[in-house]
């Protein structure tokens, strides 16, 4: 039976109904914690009064927004990771460093125990107990929604109700979302029968089409080995550069994205994501790629981002594979150092200009008119040599051709 355990609390319904559980069943301590990953202050006010008041002996709230985004975030997009070429991982990128700091957290309190809310069906359960497993394999974990006897939300509301607790949630809430400061995610209601098109009111950080400006609006980032340092001439850290982004989109409408893609318990879900910010910075990235990197290097990163992005959606972020490959992002993005300028209008960001002291481009090259530095007719031998496999096979069959 645990002694002390940290529970990864939200002040929802979920979390508070497991808070009174865990006293209830293990007659236990609950040190609550909450990680500030830029849920935003509407999510954060008084969680703590009301952990306390529910019956937590302490709740630590962290801030861990500028290392979210600049340890776990920049790292993963310069890696190139796209789940199921869409999905920037948005939810999934932001429980390692949650599960991390809910270790340190239970450390300090020297608990034995750790307690998520993630429900049997999700991707959660398993990143937040792989993290575990890689990082404290010593601590009992506790997923109350494999336990317990409730069988939904009503029955969770009833139970509080019946301890006299109280909580924010609402009865009438229309979809699941979770959001930190690269995206927000809706799930449930109207989007799960996937011949809905998305309700105009799911969406909450990006406008409409038809709301959005008609002019468009051109931003710069300026990037030093492929990590955005400063928005419109302006240096900042990571987290203020994505949340002036996320602005600064939404309001074009970039960032919506509708998709049903393959969870790792092996069902398939829908869900609507918003990331304005995160795509306008993922879009400068790859138009500074195309400056600077080889063709070869370009590929390789490339396969390398869908390696990369499976082990962020299942969880294997502490892993040494996933430190291998994204040592070799690392070195591959060392040359990614320069501006570029992304347009954002009706719903697009796209790269519009781009400069860099490691430019590989070059207008003696690339140009149609008279050059001096490229003879055209080397490229007949380089031709031949290229297509060598392609002639001898065809040679060796002549003779079969000829003789049917």
């Amino acid at each position: 039976m645990p002694r002390k355990v940290v529970l990864a609390y939200s002040g929802g319904l979920d979390t508070s109904a497991i808070l009174v559980w865990l006293k209830d069943t293990y007659d236990c301590e609950v040190v609550c914690y909450c990680g500030d990953v830029g849920q935003g202050d509407e999510e954060l006010e008084g969680v703590e009064q009301r952990a306390l008041a529910a019956g937590a002996s302490a709740c630590h709230i962290l801030d861990l927004r500028r290392e979210f985004i600049e340890d776990f975030v920049f790292p993963t997009m310069m890696a190139g990771a796209v789940y199921e070429g869409r999905y920037l991982l948005g939810t999934s990128i932001a429980r390692p460093i949650l599960a991390r700091a809910q270790v340190e957290v239970a450390r300090a309190a020297g608990a034995d125990a750790v307690c998520h809310g993630c429900t049997g069906k999700g991707n959660d359960q398993v990143r937040f107990e792989s993290a575990f497993a890689a990082l404290a394999p010593d601590l009992e974990v506790i997923a109350p929604w494999r336990l317990w006897n409730f069988k939904g939300r009503s029955d969770l509301r009833a139970y509080l109700e019946s301890r006299g607790v109280k909580t924010a949630s609402s009865a009438t809430k229309a979809y699941s979302r979770d959001r930190n400061l690269l995206h927000i995610s809706h799930e449930g209601g109207a989007l799960e029968d996937p011949w809905n098109p998305p309700p105009e009111d799911a969406w909450v950080l990006t406008r409409a089409i038809s709301e959005t400006p008609d002019a468009p609006l051109d931003v710069t980032l300026e990037f030093e080995n492929g990590r955005p340092v400063s928005l419109d001439g302006r240096a900042m850290p990571g987290h203020e550069l994505v949340s002036h982004l996320n602005s600064a989109a939404g309001q074009h409408g970039v960032g919506r994205i509708d998709l049903i893609e393959n969870r790792v318990v092996g069902m398939k879900s829908r869900g609507l994501y918003e990331t304005p910010g995160g795509t306008v910075v993922f879009e400068a990235m790859r138009g500074l790629e195309e400056l600077v990197l080889d063709r070869a290097t370009r590929r390789y990163r490339d396969e390398l981002g869908l390696h990369v992005a499976h082990l962020v959606y299942e969880g294997r972020w502490f892993t040494p594979l996933r430190e291998a490959l994204m040592s070799a992002a690392t070195s591959i993005a060392h040359a990614l150092t320069g501006e570029v300028v992304v347009r954002l209008h009706k719903g697009h960001a796209t790269t519009v200009q781009r400069r860099s002291p490691n430019s590989l481009y070059s207008d003696a090259f690339a140009t149609f008119e008279k050059d001096a530095v490229y003879d055209q007719r080397h490229a007949e031998g380089f031709i031949r040599l290229f297509s060598l496999p392609d002639r001898i096979r065809a040679s060796a069959a002549q003779p079969a051709a000829a003789n049917a």
